[in-house]
């Protein structure tokens, strides 16, 4: 077979060469040890909490050493790609922190290394499949696809291994005037790598999680370009890692399969292999198994979940941190004002197995990053969520900052400050009794005496006095209580409780539904302080209308 001949017979049209590409894309200048690594999904529509997994991985990775992350978008698979999910898959990175320093972009490509999306590259892979054939590491193969299909069910009637190999690989050493015949009559070809591997061997392999990999070599003479002209995955991340001069490549584990074939195509094309970083699932207890998260069964994966239920970009990050660091907890308890940025990272610290998902655990970190926020940074993200997702608490919200400001400083700052907010979503809940359109009527313990409540409201509005301090304010609702036989001693009335018709909290209670209309509020001084005495008034002489 002359390989040169048939290189040409199949690729007419390029005059490009592999080393012009290699001039034109050259070697990066950066630090010795500086990470170049990408997030390179494809734009199924379908942004999940591994892409963001991944992507903060490659992210730490890549500018903690000074390196580069860029963002390459896989389209080459055209029937699963979603009209405007690279748009979604853009703004949904751009939302959760990760910063990209080259790569697509929503106004095309930002990088000498582009285009960013494969499709675009069609030129480029044509260069090296060219040259993979002129090697005799690549030929064209036109079986139809009742052929493979009929080759396949043969394989798993004789329960051999599936795929294009062996025997099976009918074009593999067709002559060059079988191969002229085909392309004269028009029919389709797709161009198939050439596998010199036999499956029993075996090769040791470095994984920077999984550590040492016993992997076995590749027979399968896997398709490089489909009929259409356009590349594989297999294909173009080779070719693409290569130019684009990717250092690290951070991957789910799911392509550890494929591995073996990676490794013989960087050699084939005489590419320095890139360091792999190959992450576990992400799994979630269900009963008492482990599964992995499931895009049907578990909303939790879709990134927009976390978005509309309000979960802060912050949390999510801190979160995710400490699934991929489990030495990152101990390092946020000895630096609490610090940026995680500042935590050294480290894929070897990866749990290479994966990691459990635990939502309650992601609640408590999200209260905590709230927690520490200021009433400003508070006020400027309920806000933000809420123009996209409550567009009418937005409204009250911006109607007077000033006055959403006080309400959401209630608790904050101090050794210990309130965490009643785990998401924006609960920010309504908490403080909407402010707005008197959501104020709910108070609905007292059907067990008190209507006459008792009364008399607790009334003795109030004849005391109350906004000027008051928090403790003279106290003093005078522990008055009431007194006066009218309640206990202001929590400890005699739980030693028995019989002895006592009822206690201050329950008074407490009393005047907080018939001011908030819940049993739960903030420190229910403050907030007649925020409120106002007109507001407060009415609202306990309408409570007293009810009764």
């Amino acid at each position: 077979m002359d390989h040169q001949a048939l290189a040409q017979l199949l690729f007419p049209q390029v005059t490009e060469t592999a080393q012009e590409l290699e001039a034109r894309f050259p070697l990066r200048s950066l630090p010795e040890g500086a990470v170049v690594t990408r997030m390179a999904p494809s734009p199924t529509g379908f942004v999940h909490l591994g892409n963001l997994v991944q992507g903060l991985t490659a992210e730490r990775m890549a500018h903690q050493s000074g390196g580069v992350l860029f963002l390459r978008v896989e389209d080459t698979d055209a029937k699963r790609e979603v009209p405007g999910a690279v748009e979604t898959l853009i703004n949904t990175l751009k939302h959760y922190g990760i910063q990209f320093d080259e790569g697509a972009t929503m106004d095309g490509d930002n990088g000498i290394y582009g285009p960013y999306r494969q499709r675009q590259r069609a030129a480029i892979y044509h260069v090296y499949a060219k040259k993979l054939v002129a090697q005799g590491q690549a030929y064209p193969c036109f079986c139809t696809e009742a052929e493979l299909s009929a080759m396949r069910e043969q394989q798993e009637s004789n329960k051999e291994t599936t795929g294009y190999y062996g025997k099976y690989a009918v074009w593999r050493d067709r002559p060059l005037e079988e191969i002229q015949a085909q392309l004269n009559a028009g029919n389709p070809w797709v161009l198939r790598f050439r596998s010199t591997g036999n499956a029993e061997n075996q090769f040791k392999f470095d994984d920077l999680v999984k550590g040492k990999l016993t992997v076995t070599e590749n027979d399968i003479d896997h398709v490089l370009l489909k009929s259409d002209g356009i590349p594989t995955y297999h294909f173009a991340h080779a070719v693409d890692d290569h130019l684009m001069r990717t250092t690290h490549v951070v991957r789910g584990d799911e392509w550890l399969a494929t591995l073996p074939f990676h490794i013989q195509l960087f050699n084939a094309l005489g590419f320095k292999l890139p360091k792999y970083v190959h992450i576990g699932p992400l799994m979630k207890m269900d009963g008492s198994s482990k599964r992995k998260l499931s895009k049907r069964k578990d909303p939790e994966l879709a990134l927009t979940y976390y978005k509309a239920e309000g979960f802060p970009v912050e949390a999510v990050y801190e979160y995710i941190m400490t699934l991929l660091n489990s030495n990152f907890e101990d390092w946020r308890r000895a630096n609490g004002d610090l940026p995680a940025t500042d935590f050294k990272f480290s894929p070897k610290k990866l749990n290479p197995a994966g990691s459990l998902f635990d939502y309650a655990k992601l609640t408590d970190v999200s209260k905590n990053v709230i927690a520490k926020m200021d009433a400003e940074k508070v006020y400027v993200l309920l806000t933000q969520w809420a123009e996209e997702f409550d567009p009418d608490f937005a409204e009250k919200l911006t109607a007077d900052p000033p006055f959403a400001k006080r309400i959401l400083a209630i608790g904050r700052g101090g050794k210990k400050p309130r965490k009643d907010l785990a998401v924006w979503k609960d920010a309504k809940p908490y403080m909407g009794f402010f707005y008197d359109e959501y104020l709910q009527m108070p609905r007292f313990d059907p067990a008190w005496d209507k006459a008792v409540i009364r008399d607790v409201l009334n003795r109030f509005l004849e005391t109350f006095d906004p000027a008051d301090d928090a403790t003279v304010w106290f003093d005078k609702v522990k008055q009431i209580t007194q006066d009218i036989g309640f206990t202001t001693d929590m400890k005699a009335y739980k030693a028995d409780p019989s002895a006592f018709p009822g206690t201050v909290a329950d008074v407490s209670t009393f005047l907080r539904l018939a001011v908030t209309g819940q049993t739960n509020s903030p420190d229910l001084y403050t907030v007649m302080q925020i409120l106002g005495k007109a507001r407060t008034v009415s609202r306990i002489q309408s409570a007293l209308s009810a009764l």
